[in-house]
């Protein structure tokens, strides 16, 4: 990913991908709504913190690999919230007052996100965004009253998402290429879950094919930049009426199904881990748009790889809760929870 808005060319279809099947309506489930949580990698991990902000009062926790604070790249261009750039004591001051301004009106009361518990991971290695922007955004979660947020550095680490086994057609963990999923010796998934829920039970290296379903993202959104269809994980404990955990987990770019087949759904460790935790993972998916839009500080520009709206080509509320993006995955996320008991 050559940045959280562009990257590189989209990679070839992954060979082996998830079994077709009929596309469903996205379940009506037993969920903790306590124990609802978000994380992603890259223009992900940006929306992953933009909906732990604007939905604080929803999500108990967010995981960070490789993003930019929040509101970064709607005050400023995004090459100067990424590529290792130093962000400022003024810049975060800037996207505070936004936050401080936007609080309990367009955004939900800041003070929920003191609550939240935070994980936080960078590559020593990585150059994409790299640890002067992680340790902006774990400077911004500490002004906002989270406590301790420490920040992962693991050494000889790019801008990928970091797991401990192997598996098809992933990349080395020192390079970053497609699909940005790299056996690093570290379970990242495994980091981020026991960071919101404890200790974990042992995770299953083979989660059933038939808990993986397709659903129809249009019951929720017309986005250009949203594709006809998302993914969930939803365990047999949970599908048989179990009271779950839920956990979104956003791609970054060039990692959509329509790019890397099901590698992000499959090779990043979440569902082995969901299946024994009882843990339902929503796993939203954004698709390539080469319209071009004007955008709020990176003036116009296309979407043509399949990235997250981390920079306001779908408006300029992008980043607070009537933004197109966010407000379709929160639709998403009050679904699944609609038969919480």
């Amino acid at each position: 990913m050559i940045s959280l808005r562009s990257g590189l060319a989209a990679g070839a279809l992954c060979a082996t991908t998830l079994a077709a099947h009929a596309v469903v309506s996205l379940p009506a489930l037993n969920v903790d709504t306590t124990n609802i949580t978000v994380s992603g990698l890259s223009s992900g991990a940006v929306m992953a913190i933009n909906m732990g902000y604007a939905y604080s009062a929803t999500f108990r926790g967010v995981g960070i690999f490789a993003g930019t604070p929040y509101l970064c790249q709607y005050h400023y261009p995004y090459g100067n919230c990424q590529n290792n750039n130093v962000i400022s004591t003024g810049m975060l001051n800037a996207m505070q007052a936004s936050i401080d301004s936007w609080s309990g009106v367009q955004i939900d009361n800041k003070a929920n996100v003191a609550t939240q518990q935070v994980y936080l991971f960078t590559g020593t290695k990585d150059s994409t965004v790299g640890p002067n922007p992680m340790l902006a955004v774990q400077t911004q979660y500490a002004e906002n009253g989270v406590p301790a947020a420490s920040l992962i550095q693991r050494a000889n680490t790019a801008h990928v998402f970091p797991t401990d086994f192997s598996a098809t057609g992933n990349n080395p963990c020192t390079v970053s290429l497609s699909p940005y999923i790299s056996n690093c010796g570290y379970d990242g998934a495994k980091a981020v879950l026991t960071q919101f829920y404890g200790a974990l039970l042992p995770r299953n290296n083979a989660p059933a094919a038939a808990n993986y379903r397709e659903f129809s993202q249009r019951e929720f959104t017309g986005n250009l930049g949203m594709a006809n269809t998302g993914w969930v994980y939803v365990p047999a404990t949970c599908a048989a009426g179990t009271k779950c955990k839920l956990h979104v987990a956003f791609h970054g770019c060039t990692q959509s199904y329509s790019n890397i087949g099901d590698r992000f759904i499959k090779n990043t460790g979440y569902t082995r881990w969901a299946d024994t935790n009882n843990i339902i993972v929503l796993f939203p998916q954004a698709q390539a748009d080469a319209n071009l839009y004007p955008t709020p500080a990176n003036g116009t520009v296309g979407n043509p790889n399949a990235c997250w709206d981390t920079v306001g080509f779908y408006g300029w509320d992008y980043a607070q809760r009537s933004g197109v993006q966010l407000s379709a995955v929160k639709a998403m996320v009050d679904r699944l929870s609609s038969a919480s008991q």
